[in-house]
C-alpha cells in the first residue's frame, strides 16, 4: 500500500481510480470526485472539502476526518465503507451504498442521508436532519441521537436500541422493525407499517402507532400519547396510562388505565380487540 502525508490535492477527479492508497493529514479541496471508482483507500485525518468525493468505490475506511458542507452527496454507490470518529457537515452522505460501518460519527446535516443502502451498522451516532435512513435495509443500530423527522421511512429489517429518535412520521412504509430502550417522540409514528416491535420503550406521539399490520408493545410507556392505535392490530403492554385509544383493528391492549376509549361500531369490529385494564 502506498503512503501519501500532507498532501492537498485539487481538480476534478484528483486521485481518479486510485487504489492501495493509505493517506494520512490529506486535503482535497476545490475539485469534484477526487476519488472516484478507488479501491482499497485508507483515509486518516484527512480533510474532505469538495463535492462527490467517494463514489463506486469500495474497500473505503475513513478515520478522525471531516467532510465538510461542500463535499455533498459524499459517498454514493460504494461498498465496503467504515467510517470512525469523524465530523460529517454536509448533507446527503450516503446513498445506493451496501456494506457501511459507523462508530462515533457526527452528522451535522444529516438531510437525506443513508438512503436506499442495504447491511449498515450504527454505532454511537449523532444525527440532525430530515429523512434519514429511507428506503435502507439490514440496519443495526446501537446507540443514535436523531433529530429529524420522517427518519426510515421505507426501511426494512432495522434494530434500534439505546437511542433517542425526535422524529415525527418516524418508521413510516416500514417493515421489521424492533426498537429496545429508546426514546421515541414524534407525531404519526409508524404509520402504514408491518411487524413493529417497541420492548422498554417510552414513546410521545399524536395519533401514533396507526394503520400498523402487527404491532407488538412489551413494557413501554406511552406519555402524552393521543388517539393510538387506529386500524392497528395490536399486541401491546403498556406501563402506566394512555390517554386515548381510537378503533384498534384488533389484538389484545393492557394498560394500567386508558384515559378516552373510542370504539365505533360501524367503524371497525370491536370484537376483535380485547382491553385489559389494572389487575382486570
Amino acid at each position: 500500500m502506498k503512503n501519501i502525508e500532507n498532501s492537498c490535492f485539487e481538480g476534478e477527479r484528483a486521485l481518479f481510480r486510485a487504489e492501495d492508497l493509505a493517506l494520512n493529514g490529506c486535503t482535497f479541496d476545490n475539485g469534484e470526485s477526487p476519488l472516484k471508482h478507488s479501491r482499497n483507500i485508507d483515509a486518516y485525518k484527512t480533510q474532505f472539502r469538495w463535492k462527490y468525493p467517494l463514489w463506486y468505490s469500495r474497500d473505503i475506511s475513513v478515520r478522525n476526518s471531516t467532510f465538510y458542507e461542500m463535499a455533498r452527496a459524499g459517498i454514493w454507490y460504494t461498498d465496503n465503507v467504515s467510517l470512525r470518529d469523524t465530523l460529517y457537515i454536509a448533507p446527503k452522505g450516503f446513498r445506493r451504498c451496501n456494506g457501511i460501518s459507523l462508530e462515533n460519527v457526527k452528522f451535522m446535516n444529516a438531510e437525506e442521508t443513508l438512503w436506499a443502502c442495504d447491511n449498515v451498522e450504527l454505532k454511537n451516532i449523532e444525527a440532525k436532519g430530515d429523512y434519514f435512513a429511507m428506503n435502507s435495509s439490514n440496519i443495526t443500530v446501537d446507540g443514535l441521537a436523531l433529530d429529524g423527522n420522517y427518519s426510515f421511512d421505507g426501511a426494512k429489517n432495522v434494530r434500534v436500541s439505546n437511542s433517542r429518535l425526535l422524529s415525527k412520521d418516524a418508521f413510516w412504509n416500514a417493515e421489521n422493525i424492533v426498537c429496545e430502550n429508546c426514546f421515541i417522540s414524534g407525531e404519526y409514528l409508524g404509520w402504514n407499517s408491518k411487524d413493529l416491535t417497541f420492548i422498554n420503550c417510552t414513546i410521545e406521539s399524536l395519533q401514533g402507532l396507526c394503520f400498523i399490520d402487527g404491532l407488538v408493545m412489551r413494557g413501554c410507556r406511552l406519555n402524552d400519547t393521543t388517539l393510538a392505535f387506529e386500524y392497528s392490530t395490536v399486541d401491546a403492554e403498556i406501563i402506566g396510562s394512555i390517554d386515548s385509544v381510537k378503533n384498534p383493528s384488533g389484538g389484545i391492549i393492557r394498560a394500567d388505565s386508558i384515559g378516552e376509549l373510542i370504539m365505533e361500531n360501524d367503524m371497525v369490529d370491536t370484537s376483535k380487540t380485547q382491553i385489559i385494564l389494572g389487575n382486570s
